[in-house]
């Protein structure tokens, strides 16, 4: 291995993991990490104890068959007092400065909070309790999924961010194709007569012209030699003739235009009623994955007797001479385009937990957006909830602050 490239990697390992982040203990009582406080008191409930001289409030997020929600016990001098006796308001400061608010009314035995504790319960928490006459104000930080990273060690580390806006869903399928030279624009060529070939002036892969000779024979019948020339413009793809044997009837060169060439992708099924000609057709070469675009030019009438597929055809350009005849490639026709408000690139998808996640960005903080997503083809998915128009995202390198997460601990069990 070279020691020299490995050293710079992992450099950027260890600055990442020296990042961090900024950790504190939550209303579960999870720990988040090396720098995490003192674990909380945790009371009967199973939820953080707040304490103020001989005044505690006990509060939780209770979501077993529920959204999540706030739920709350008060105590003086460790005895439980009715949820009548006070009254509670949290209030939530989440990444970005969004602010919620939390009012709480009696049901049973506890307090419950007005609203949807919703995901990430991540923020920071200020508690204002009032209680016969007797104020109390906490604050703490809790924080899930979210992790700093220094704006440089982000830049070397290949991590980068941008605006979530609209996109186009494409309803694709992936197929295979083979390329093949087009109708007309290739020729087998074979002696007009039979005799023995007495010169030959090109060879496989030559370029010829339109009349150019390519060998000449001499005839049984006349003994008079004559040529063999291109009927067009191409390259030779294959040749049989040797000086000195006999041309027979076999052919002796193969030339085409290799300018332009046929793509033919096999359609199986229900692939075959609605792909048309005039749809966008995307062709990836397996070499080196470059792809052109082009349309697909028709359907062909026949089904292929040994694979029972319809053949599409459509047509690339091959200036450069990269795509071959006879190679296979992948090909993705798009049927329809469908526009929606708001899309991310599938590389921007983690999971965290049992979500689907996006990182978002604000300032040097990175933090989770769990998504409830809807349609996707091969590169964007469509989000329904979880994420506004605008939110900066991280679209490369997104396993990075993962990893960076997870690192950290930030994140508790529900």
């Amino acid at each position: 291995m070279n020691l020299s490239k490995l050293f710079p990697i992992l450099g950027l390992v260890f600055a990442l993991a020296a990042c961090g982040a900024r950790e504190a203990t939550d209303e579960h009582g999870h720990g988040h990490g090396d720098h995490a406080e003192t674990e909380a008191e945790k009371g009967a409930h199973n939820g953080r104890v707040l304490r103020e001289g001989n005044l505690a409030v006990e509060l939780a997020i209770f979501e077993d068959g529920v959204p999540p929600e706030y739920r709350a016990w008060l105590y003086r001098d460790g005895k439980p007092l009715p949820p009548e006796a006070g009254s509670l308001e949290v209030v939530l400061t989440r990444l970005g400065g969004v602010t919620d608010i939390h009012r709480f009314s009696a049901r049973g035995d506890y307090l419950v909070g007005s609203g949807v504790v919703y995901e990430p319960h991540s923020f920071d928490i200020e508690v204002r309790a009032q209680v016969d006459g007797q104020s109390a104000r906490w604050t703490y930080e809790s924080y899930e999924g979210r992790t700093r990273i220094a704006a440089d060690i982000a830049t070397q580390a290949g991590i980068r961010a941008a605006a979530a806006g609209p996109g186009v869903i494409r309803d694709e399928h992936e197929l295979q194709g083979l390329l093949t030279p087009i109708e007309g624009r290739h020729a087998r060529l074979a002696a007009r007569f039979p005799g023995p070939i007495r010169s030959i002036t090109v060879g496989v892969g030559d370029a010829v012209r339109q009349g150019q000779v390519l060998a000449t024979v001499e005839s049984n019948v006349s003994l008079a030699p004559y040529a063999i020339t291109s009927p067009i413009d191409g390259v030779v793809l294959a040749r049989t003739a040797t000086v000195g044997e006999i041309a027979g009837e076999s052919p002796l060169f193969e030339i085409a235009d290799l300018s332009a060439l046929w793509v033919d992708v096999h359609l199986f099924g229900g692939d075959a009623q609605h792909i048309v000609a005039g749809l966008p057709i995307e062709v990836t070469r397996l070499s080196d994955d470059v792809s052109a675009s082009t349309t697909l030019d028709r359907v062909l009438p026949a089904t292929a007797t040994a694979s029972q597929s319809t053949v599409g055809r459509a047509r690339i350009d091959n200036a450069d001479g990269r795509w071959r005849p006879g190679a296979a490639v992948r090909a993705r026709i798009t049927v329809a385009e469908h526009a929606v408000p708001l899309a991310v690139p599938l590389a921007a998808l983690q999971r965290f937990r049992d979500w689907d996640v996006v990182f978002v960005r604000i300032g040097e903080d990175y933090e989770i957006r769990p998504l409830e997503l809807g349609r996707q083809d091969g590169v964007h998915v469509e989000v329904l909830d979880g994420l506004k128009v605008g939110d900066e995202i991280v679209v490369e390198q997104s396993y990075l602050v993962k990893a960076d997460i997870e690192k950290s601990g930030a994140s508790h069990d529900h």
